[in-house]
């Protein structure tokens, strides 16, 4: 409190303001048309590279979809919100909601499953238990995910919500929330061909496994799945053929055709690929092997700022401290054509004067990216910290400088 009575009576004496600093750089705010604070923010340079950037495959498919998984740019797609069945695809969402009830303590991976004769009956692809036997949440699991056992999910969707079809519940809330708009489930392995889902909703799912989910996406890297004496290989031949993918999940009926959720990650980008209703099993895995090489050939992904980072320190009115530090949610990433990152420039915007109590978490501004004058992300820069209302003393002499500054 001594040092800004110091700095507030300097400046009072001198009746001098200059601006706000930012990110550590001498750059004064302007104001746009609003009346808010703009300022540029520094981005790092890139080397300048000509990439000629061609059409990217198509093929006969119901639709597909290529995304980078840490910005959620569309690269390419065909049909993406075009709704479709999902056949075993469909277990991506039922191994999320299983995910999520791990990490909650609900279930544990060693935890024993009886098996139901509703599970054992299940027709389809199986993991071949056995009914009244016991097996482990981490044996289901392998089941589900490498020998698409249906059985295997119903026996899941059981022990976790009581019946399959109150686990499809589960399902479509955790739909919701990850805002898959065109998205149902009424079953949890896939057998029930009235399940539709899209490859944009699809693509979506599998971008929020491989960020909320890190320490179990690797069970979709698993190629090989034995019990009750069955050895049974991963249906994702990609698996088999490049190193670089590491996921997700195969699915086929006569009603869904031939469908693929698959990832990989390559010099730390991570792209995803689906593709629905292919006509067999050879083309949805090249055909997805092909859009994994067209977007990691010509497109790249960088992060350009940390979440957390302080990105802005306008002043604030009226608070215990005279300026607040304004920051992103979340890490920002932009994919582009490679070679188009040194065009790109970006700019934080206040929202006016601030007034305290300034509240954490709360945004107070945005960021916006451009290439070419053409904004590509816009972003919250919120409060990194809390800013409350200072004692009426500090109050009295903002209420001065605001006087003197007008």
């Amino acid at each position: 409190m001594v040092n800004r009575l110091v700095v507030l009576t300097a400046k009072l004496c001198t009746l001098f303001f200059l601006g706000f600093s930012f990110c550590g750089v001498g750059i004064v705010y302007a104001a746009d048309s609003t009346g808010a604070q703009v300022a540029p923010v520094p981005v790092a340079a890139t080397p300048a590279i000509t990439t000629v950037i061609p059409s990217p495959p198509d093929f006969d498919a119901k639709s597909y979809i290529l995304m980078d998984a840490n910005s959620g740019y569309v690269i390419a797609e065909k049909n993406a919100n075009l709704r479709a069945s999902l056949a075993s695809v469909t277990k991506v969402m039922s191994l999320y909601v299983v995910a999520k009830t791990l990490r909650a303590g609900q279930i544990h991976l060693n935890d024993q499953v009886t098996v139901s004769e509703n599970a054992w009956r299940t027709g389809g692809s199986r993991m071949f238990i056995k009914v009244g036997t016991n097996v482990t949440v981490e044996d289901l699991i392998k089941g589900m995910v490498v020998a698409s056992g249906n059985d295997a999910t119903v026996a899941m969707a059981e022990r976790i919500a009581g019946t399959e079809q109150a686990f499809a519940g589960l399902m479509n809330q955790e739909a919701r929330n990850l805002k898959m708009k065109d998205t149902n489930y009424f079953d949890g392995s896939g057998l029930n061909d009235s399940n539709y889902s899209t490859a944009f909703d699809l693509a979506a799912l599998a971008k929020a496994w491989v960020l909320d989910f890190p320490e179990y996406y690797p069970w979709f890297k698993e190629k090989w799945e034995v019990y009750n004496g069955i050895r049974q290989p991963n249906r994702n031949r990609l698996l088999w053929r490049d190193a670089s993918v590491d996921g997700i999940k195969t699915g086929h009926t006569n009603e869904a055709g031939y469908c693929l959720i698959a990832s990989a990650i390559r010099n730390g980008m991570r792209l995803i690929v689906v593709v629905m209703g292919a006509k067999n099993d050879s083309a949805r895995a090249n055909n997805s092997m092909a859009l994994l090489n067209y977007g990691f050939r010509f497109f790249e992904t960088r992060k350009l700022f940390a979440a957390n980072a302080n990105m802005a320190k306008p002043k604030v009115w009226f608070g215990k401290d005279s300026e607040v530090a304004l920051g992103l949610p979340e890490d920002l990433y932009v994919t582009l054509p490679a070679g188009q990152h040194k065009n790109i420039k970006a700019k934080a915007i206040i929202n006016g004067e601030l007034k305290a109590p300034i509240i954490k978490g709360n945004s107070y501004g945005v960021i916006k990216v451009s290439l070419d004058d053409k904004v590509i992300a816009t972003k919250p820069l919120v409060a990194l910290k809390d800013n409350p209302r200072a004692n009426f003393l500090f109050v009295g002499f903002d209420y001065i400088r605001k006087l003197f500054n007008k």
